[in-house]
């Protein structure tokens, strides 16, 4: 689930309208764009959200003596273009990413600069952030990113007329969820809706439904190498927990024919033909965006339910936790960059994401949310991630790019029926870790 392709459909349109800088301005210092001796360059994803990233570039160089260029690529073929450029002269300063596997191959190559050092120099580039959220960028118990946008955690929405009219309400435990199945079948609506065709929403069942039962330690051996994981008897108690919710009809009959891109499953929520979505928090600011009435007043939101016998800790939470800034091991005045990253973590950065719709993970983000808009559904989030005692970053995002498809592909299949038990478990064990 990478963040930039969730954001509202506002925001997408505009990405495709994004043209950037010249890739060439990037550490070539005959740039067009200042570049030399006395600049940086940060590449970062090109859509919407960069008006933000402009404005603190031009809070940065009006105090610095190394001036900071901000390029960008469009979203669309940001990782292609990042994959091409990294080890070349082209490559930026420092990089938008979305921490675990996106920079885990770089790490690897030795390509990017720790920062714990940075850190000891100046704490609060660690302590002004959410742990859960920061821990995303390590590698090997290094730092590599600084978080630089804001966090998405995957919540379980619902259209409170519908629950109201079955007689339900957002479940806390997996027997409140399969009632409240039952009951939303019984009044001739789809429980839960799901946009199938676009395969990453189903994983989101996954990574809960998997940290409930198994807790975050499986995926995080599967990480390091551990492909006995996957053939373990929470692994398997896992699948058939999730086996058993879609032979109940719980997403109806459909479900690998909606999109969520195209709003066909959120449209499922709001015209009151379903009952429940899990989606990530952006869902919201989609909603509201298009219907901002039902927004206020009848879409509601919650945790994830536990899991009888889990090991996972129901205040845990999947999800996209933030986007980062990596720093490339050969950059160019790291004294300035560390200046740069501590914006990160600015009154300025934060009012300014919070004026976009982003909620930062900074531990000073709570304190102003009470003043911007939506603030009753920007606290929820905000205090969901900050007592979470851990945040797992989406599969497809902690495993390394090239392992997208093959575990997308997994997902569908063990999902509507395709391949069995064993399949799945051989399907991610077949996955690369390195």
């Amino acid at each position: 689930m990478k963040a930039p392709a969730r954001l509202p459909r506002a925001l997408a349109a505009a990405t495709a309208m994004v043209m950037g800088l010249s890739l060439a301005a990037c550490g070539n210092s005959d740039s067009d764009s200042g570049g030399g001796d006395d600049t940086i360059h940060v590449l970062v994803y090109g859509d919407a959200a960069n008006k933000v990233e402009k404005d603190v570039i031009e809070e940065f160089n009006k105090t610095s003596k190394v001036k900071a260029v901000l390029d960008t690529i469009p979203g669309a073929d940001y990782q292609s273009k990042l994959q091409t450029i990294i080890n070349t002269k082209q490559a930026p300063d420092v990089f938008y990413n979305w921490g675990g596997g996106s920079i885990k191959p770089f790490v690897k190559a030795g390509l990017l600069m720790p920062l714990d050092d940075m850190m000891a120099k100046n704490p609060k580039l660690k302590s002004m952030f959410l742990p859960s959220v920061l821990d995303a960028a390590k590698v090997d118990d290094k730092y590599y990113g600084i978080p630089m946008r804001g966090t998405q955690p995957v919540l379980l929405f619902h259209n409170k007329k519908v629950l109201k009219d079955a007689g339900v309400s957002a479940p806390k435990t997996w027997d409140d969820l399969l009632g409240a199945v039952d009951r939303l079948k019984d009044k001739g609506v789809t429980p839960i809706s799901l946009g199938g065709g676009d395969k990453w929403p189903t994983l989101m069942w996954f990574e809960y439904i998997y940290d409930r039962v198994a807790g975050p330690d499986l995926l995080k051996k599967a990480l390091d190498g551990d492909k006995d994981v996957w053939n373990s008897p929470e692994s398997k108690k896992a699948l058939q927990t999730i086996s058993d919710l879609e032979k109940t009809g719980a997403f109806g009959k459909n479900y690998d024919s909606v999109k969520q891109t195209d709003g066909g499953s959120a449209q499922l929520l709001t015209s009151d033909k379903a009952g429940f979505e899990l989606m990530g928090s952006w869902e919201f600011s989609t909603i509201n965006d298009n219907q901002p009435d039902f927004a206020a007043k009848q879409l509601g939101y919650s945790t994830f339910p536990t899991v009888p016998g889990g090991k996972g800790d129901p205040k845990d939470l999947v999800g996209n936790t933030n986007n980062y800034y990596s720093v490339m091991k050969n950059a160019t005045h790291p004294e300035a960059i560390a200046k740069f990253l501590e914006l990160m973590y600015s009154d300025h950065f934060v009012n300014a994401q919070l004026g976009i719709g982003n909620l930062p993970t900074t531990t000073n983000a709570g304190q102003k949310l009470t003043s911007s808009n939506n603030a009753t559904y920007l606290k929820y989030q905000y205090d969901r991630v900050a007592d979470a005692p851990a945040f797992q970053l989406s599969w497809d995002q902690a495993y390394t790019q090239d392992n997208s498809t093959p575990l997308q592909t997994a997902i569908q299949q063990f999902f509507n029926g395709s391949i069995d038990q064993d399949g799945f478990i051989k399907a991610m064990q077949g996955l690369s870790t390195s």
